[in-house]
């Protein structure tokens, strides 16, 4: 399992991979959300309330999956810490 991690105006977003999953993770004190992909990285990404949740929505495109791991933050998608290994997600 590798990651990297950064943080930004009380966000903090995590990128690991597991054997199946690339996965974005962000936490902040108003919840959580994650953003998962396959680890082949070229199929959809699924949104979810957390790393383990159900799939909430599919998108092709990172920006389009992370203006919904916004709305679930409650704040901007700008507001998200995307750590540099999380930079090529999606299609």
């Amino acid at each position: 399992m590798t990651g990297t991690e950064a943080t930004a105006a009380g966000i903090t977003g995590r990128y690991t991979e597991t054997e199946a999953e690339r996965l974005l993770t962000f936490e902040s004190a108003n919840g959580t959300a994650a953003i998962a992909q396959n680890v082949d990285g070229y199929a959809m990404l699924k949104v979810r309330p957390s790393a383990d949740g159900d799939e909430l929505e599919r998108y092709y495109g990172f920006d389009m999956a992370l203006d919904h791991a916004a709305e679930l933050l409650g704040t901007s998608p700008k507001a998200l810490p995307v750590p540099d290994a999380a930079e090529d997600m999606g299609m």
